[in-house]
Parts: C-alpha cells; structure tokens; sequence
C-alpha cells in the first residue's frame, strides 16, 4: 500500500514535541507488549512469527520516541525509566491499544485500525517540516507499512470467511469501533494534516471492510482519555506485568 501525496506536518515547540513524542511512544509501546503476550499463543507458526516481528518493530519504534522524550524532559530519566518507572496514569497511550487481545480476529481488527491510521500519520511526519519527528517517522513507515497490509489481508480473511470468523469480525468491530476516534485527537495539533489522515484512513477502512463484507459502524459515541492519562483498568494490569522486573531489582543490569 502506498500513502498518498502529503504535504506534511508542521515545526512543533518543545512542548508539542514532547506531547507526540510521549503520545506515539507510550502507544508503539503498549501495543507491543501486548501483542508480546501472544508468544506461544498463536494460532500457526507463521503468524507465531509474524506477530512477534510487529511487536518488535513497535517497541524499537517506542524506543525511538520515547529517547527523544527523554531528551526534552532532560530530567534525567532515558527511555527505559519512562517505559518501566511511570504509573499508569502518566502514560500517554491511545485507549485502542490497551484493550486486551480477545481472540485472534479481535487482535487482528485492533491491529488493523491502528495500523491504518499510523501508516497516514507517519507519511506526515515523515514530510514535515518537523526534523526530529520526520526522522523518527521515516524510520517507522516502512515497517509500519507492512504492518498495514498485513492486518488488512487477515481482516479481508476472517470477515469474508467462515461464519464463525465473519461473527468473531463483527464482534470486535463493535467492540473496538468506540476507540478509534481517540487517534485523530492524537494528530490534530496539525490541523489540515490531521483531516487528511482521517480521510485517507476512513476512505482504506471503508475499502478493506468492503472485501471483508463488513459494515463500517455509523459514526457514534467515542471513548476518549487515554491520552490525557486516564486509562481503562486494563493498561494497569498489563503494567503490573510489563514492569515488574524493573520494579523488583531497581538498576539491574545483565
């Protein structure tokens, strides 16, 4: 899949840097980690494979963002204090990415609605006029892009496939669709990048839910807070997990 022309974000304060840069590490991070809960759990070892190479690839892209925010709190925390040493409520993430695995369909369609929209988003970034966050972005756009058509595949797949895997699909377009808003307040700091990213996302959507024969939900409540700090009680559960060790031996090092 190839992103449409765009005319790029524009230069952020410091301020608006950081915001982003907390806001796209705290979400690459959690959906990586969450998708790191299905090893060993897949279904077939392609997708065995398959879903532990996106979650590296989110959680390198996690890296990134989450050094450049440390680099403007310069308070000295790096990246692996403020991926292990926050609380739930000073992550930044989108509340999509929190929400549990459920079964594979369900993964897949969460996968798919973020993929969509951080494939637009990073094509952005990526032509802004914003350097730091230009570079970080260029980085993440080709992973991200087979990120995109992988999920996207899988959804045609699954909605257009068996009865059981078509139901599974739309359960997890009902339950998911109130999220998905929350990813356009992510980009609206830049307002006519922001509209084209909900246009090309919503026009993508549209099209894979058609091969997949699935409905695109009519436009309804949103649940929105995550990236203000205010989380399901999933995200403080996956943390308990995610930084124990930390928490435990402070400093180790191996």
């Amino acid at each position: 899949m190839t992103a449409p022309a765009a005319s790029g974000a524009g230069v952020l304060t410091d301020g608006e840097r950081l915001s982003l840069a907390l806001r796209m590490g705290d979400s690459a991070l959690v959906l990586g980690h969450r998708l790191s809960e299905l090893s060993g759990h897949a279904p077939v070892l392609e997708e065995e494979l398959a879903t532990a190479n996106v979650a590296l690839d989110l959680v390198g892209q996690a890296d990134l963002w989450l050094r450049l925010a440390a680099t403007l709190l310069d308070d000295g925390r790096d990246a692996d204090a403020l991926a292990y040493l926050r609380d739930g409520p000073q992550f930044r993430n989108l509340l999509l990415v929190e929400q549990p695995n459920g079964d594979y369909g369900h993964t897949l369609m969460r996968q798919f609605l973020f993929d969509c929209w951080h494939f637009y988003f990073l094509a952005e970034l990526e032509s802004g006029a914003d350097a730091a966050c230009a570079e970080i972005a260029a980085k993440g756009a080709k992973e991200v892009r087979y990120h995109l058509e992988r999920s996207s595949d899988w959804v045609i797949r699954l909605g257009d496939g068996t009865d059981e895997s078509r139901v599974r699909m739309l359960t997890a377009v009902e339950r998911l669709w109130p999220y998905t808003a929350e990813m356009f307040d992510l980009s609206a700091m830049f307002p006519a990048a922001a509209e084209r990213v909900s246009q090309n996302w919503r026009a993508s959507v549209a099209a894979v839910f058609a091969e997949a024969t699935l409905d695109v939900p009519e436009a309804g409540w949103a649940q929105r807070g995550g990236l203000d700090g205010r989380h399901t009680e999933h995200l403080g559960r996956m943390l308990a997990e995610m930084q124990f060790l930390q928490r435990a031996y402070p400093g180790a090092q191996w």
